[in-house]
């Protein structure tokens, strides 16, 4: 078991349950995101167990995190909204160094990987003209209703394991993020256990997509990462403080984002 992964997944729940905020990003900024992608593709391999130990305590520290942190993040994101994705930022920022050395941009790069960065770029930058569509939370439950929050897990989380793509933020788009936030909350199980079938059927599928692309073309893929990684920033940034005390709390988060990322690249990049 790499018990090692219950921290890195802690870091991703709680990045998934915050609207903007992409787990497959965290992913990167760990260093561990191709190995995720190969991990989920290998339990369909002779290879399985291997991989099931990578994966597990990931899917623990995920797991414990959505479940506990979710209040705290809904808390954090209602009350300090600013702030909160000012961390992120720095977080984000901060960690773009190591990526940029991972993919070894000097030397593989040419101007077709560019290219593919821009549109990265332009995936993720264009998000910012989305508009949410947070409804109520859904109280009355049909078959249509179920099927509905079924493809919204999948699509959500074919978004979520793809840097710089929030599924939470999939979720406001499609109007069911409050319910499936409730549903957590309140262990609704029917709830969860619908949404959650439907967003571990989209990671499977997106995650061999990604698995061809990371296996035959690893430079170009990790260009489009780059430029979703990027992008994001585009997307998590919520405008400036209109007070100077919550300019100064931003500024503080971005540091500890910043610092963060730091010590995490030291620790992720360099072992």
């Amino acid at each position: 078991m790499e018990w090692k992964n219950i921290y890195r997944g802690l870091i991703m729940g709680a990045s998934d349950v915050i609207p903007g905020v992409s787990g497959g990003t965290i992913a990167v900024l760990l260093g561990i995101y191709d190995r995720l992608i190969a991990a989920i593709n290998g339990l369909f391999s002779k290879e399985w167990k291997k991989h099931l130990m990578f994966l597990i305590p990931l899917g623990i520290g995920i797991g414990t995190a959505v479940l506990l942190l979710s209040n705290v993040i809904e808390w954090l994101f209602e009350h300090y909204p600013g702030p909160t994705q000012f961390f992120f930022l720095g977080l984000i920022i901060g960690i773009l160094p190591y990526l940029f050395a991972q993919a070894d941009v000097k030397r593989n790069f040419k101007v077709n990987h560019y290219i593919l960065l821009l549109v990265g770029f332009v995936i993720v930058g264009s998000m910012i003209f989305l508009h949410s569509n947070e409804g109520a939370v859904i109280e009355e439950f049909t078959f249509t209703t179920y099927l509905f929050l079924f493809f919204s897990g999948f699509i959500a989380s074919a978004a979520m394991i793809l840097p710089g793509i929030s599924g939470s933020f999939i979720l406001l788009v499609l109007g069911v993020y409050t319910t499936v936030i409730s549903a957590i909350s309140n262990l609704e199980l029917d709830i969860i256990a619908v949404v959650g079938i439907g967003i571990v059927l989209g990671i499977i599928t997106m995650s061999k997509i990604i698995n061809y692309f990371l296996t035959h073309f690893r430079s170009g893929t990790f260009a489009v990462i780059i430029g979703l990684v990027i992008g994001s920033i585009l997307v998590i940034f919520p405008g400036w403080p209109d007070s100077t005390n919550l300019l100064l709390l931003s500024v503080v988060s971005f540091a500890v984002g910043l610092f963060t990322a730091y010590i995490l690249g030291k620790v992720e990049y360099t072992d």
